[in-house]
């Protein structure tokens, strides 16, 4: 069947391992080529088309601790900390 390889990557030049339950995988998928880059480089990449979000610190309404929040707090409407706000959630 299948036997593990040593392949380098194209991006960063190291040496990596393409397991025999990789390759099983890979072929499972239909996937005609071998993986060109190491599973750091990979996650790299994948992570540099993620766009950044903005957070926003605040107080919580309920409690006053900081806050961290993905959205611009106004001031018509309470904004909780996580734990606040999931125990308001598990209210409803």
């Amino acid at each position: 069947m299948y036997q593990d390889k040593t392949l380098t990557c194209k991006e960063c030049g190291n040496q990596f391992v393409f397991t025999a339950g990789e390759q099983e995988f890979y072929a499972e998928k239909g996937f005609q080529n071998e993986p060109q880059r190491c599973k750091a480089c990979r996650d790299a990449r994948k992570n540099a088309s993620k766009t950044q979000r903005e957070m926003f610190t605040t107080v919580c309404a309920n409690c006053g601790k900081e806050a961290k929040v993905p959205f611009q707090p106004t001031s018509d409407r309470p904004v909780y900390c996580s734990e606040c706000f999931a125990a308001i959630k598990g209210q409803q």
